[in-house]
């Protein structure tokens, strides 16, 4: 490898820890932009430059020597709250927990013999930004809710034979949290303190994928990623006018909790009917479950041991359907476009969290991409997410018995999101 290709290993990883991980939502598809207008159909078969590292890393086996791929993409939500009917005392006020999100990712592929190739990977595959404006109804459970993830993702891949290749990685994670509210709702003085929780911890994962090539129209992929558990700690700290008197009460202190992020499996196909169109298919399955509830606890002042926090997720094991077409223009241009019905974890409107106010949606996606010489690529894509009304009826009304549980009283949130949102990407992907 000369001197030139080696330079590209450090600038992949710059630009994959530049920005934010952040976005709307808490599973992050948008790991590059060559699917995006497909949206992600064909996901773990299309194997057409490096960021198969992430989706099925049996796809490195149908790249060449080298490549590169490098993106990011634009997630820009609205969770417009409407109410009907709270019952959060001094709080009031209808408000947009939308914001804007940036999705930065970076691959690299190398064949290191005939049939084996490894790669490296680094993106955020889940990341959550809900961002109220103040005042509104729901402060008291919450006012601004931020996930971060940053995933390195070693890999490697082997061509069995002529229709089967086999493919692996580990995944080094990491998870940093913000969650700042109000920290209760009786009286004006209260609803103006406000508590921030941080919390972040590092963990293991793998990931495996095969890539069968039934024919030289039609291959198929299947890949997994398994569930990665963190032992987060951080701490709470507490501003505003009653912030001294609830930390002397022990609302201020150290705290833990354990989280374990969901695993997914993806069947996948592409299918060429001629050299101008090709069909494209995904199933995918995502592991919620393993997120019932979250309970953060005190690990420090006089209340150690006892409760801090408790997100009553309740969520479930959710799937996505996901259909695309490629169309061949010319030489250098291909059209892309894809549908997708994405199924949210979240059961119902009393389970449903204001610091993630999904639903259940459809992808309409559409993209483009360039060959403006052999071995380079550019794709960019745009999906416009159309989300049912989202209903809340979440009841987190408890005793207010001392400083340090005054914070539980987080009062009744009743009404309804209207949510959307749309997702830009582009990428460069480089083939030597």
């Amino acid at each position: 490898m000369n001197r030139t290709k080696l330079r590209l290993i450090p600038a992949l990883i710059a630009i994959a820890f530049s920005g934010s991980a952040a976005a709307a939502g808490f599973q992050l598809l948008e790991q590059n932009a060559s699917g995006l207008g497909n949206a992600y159909a064909g996901s773990a078969a299309v194997a057409d430059n490096a960021s198969t590292i992430f989706y099925n890393p049996a796809g490195m086996t149908q790249l060449k020597d080298i490549e590169v791929s490098t993106g990011v993409s634009l997630v820009s939500a609205s969770y417009k709250f409407n109410d009907n009917g709270s019952s959060t005392g001094a709080l009031s006020g209808n408000s947009d927990g939308g914001t804007d999100g940036y999705i930065p990712n970076a691959y690299l592929s190398w064949r290191v013999a005939k049939d084996i190739s490894v790669g490296l990977g680094i993106g955020a595959p889940f990341g959550l930004m809900t961002d109220y404006n103040n005042p509104w109804y729901g402060a008291a459970q919450s006012d601004k809710f931020q996930i971060k993830t940053i995933n390195v993702n070693p890999s490697i891949a082997w061509r069995a034979n002529d229709w089967l290749s086999i493919g692996g990685g580990v995944n080094y994670q990491t998870i940093d949290a913000e969650y700042v509210r109000a920290v209760a709702i009786t009286n004006g003085a209260l609803a103006t303190t406000t508590a921030t929780l941080k919390l972040n911890d590092t963990a293991w994962g793998w990931n495996a994928g095969l890539l069968f090539t039934l024919n030289p129209a039609t291959k198929v992929g299947v890949s997994y990623r398994s569930t990665i558990k963190y032992e987060v700690t951080g701490d709470v700290a507490l501003s505003g006018p009653a912030a001294a008197a609830l930390s002397a009460g022990g609302a201020a202190s150290d705290v833990k909790a354990s989280v374990k992020l969901p695993d997914t499996f993806i069947l996948s196909g592409t299918h060429k009917f001629s050299d101008q169109w090709e069909v494209l298919g995904d199933l995918s399955w995502t592991g919620w479950s393993s997120i019932p509830k979250i309970d953060v606890i005190r690990t420090s002042g006089i209340a150690s041991g006892q409760l801090a926090q408790r997100l009553d997720t309740e969520f479930r094991d959710s799937w996505r359907v996901a259909a695309g077409a490629n169309y061949q223009l010319n030489e250098a241009w291909k059209l892309k476009f894809g549908v997708a019905y994405d199924q949210t974890p979240v059961k119902g409107a009393t389970t449903r969290l204001v610091s993630l106010p999904d639903n259940d949606r459809v992808w309409f996606s559409i993209g483009t991409q360039w060959k403006p010489a052999k071995n380079t690529t550019i794709d960019v894509g745009a999906t416009y997410l159309l989300i049912k009304d989202a209903d809340i009826n979440n009841n987190q009304t408890v005793a207010v018995v001392d400083a340090a549980t005054a914070a539980q009283n987080r009062g009744t949130v009743k009404g309804t999101y209207d949510d959307k949102a749309i997702i830009l990407g582009a990428q460069l992907s480089m083939a030597f």
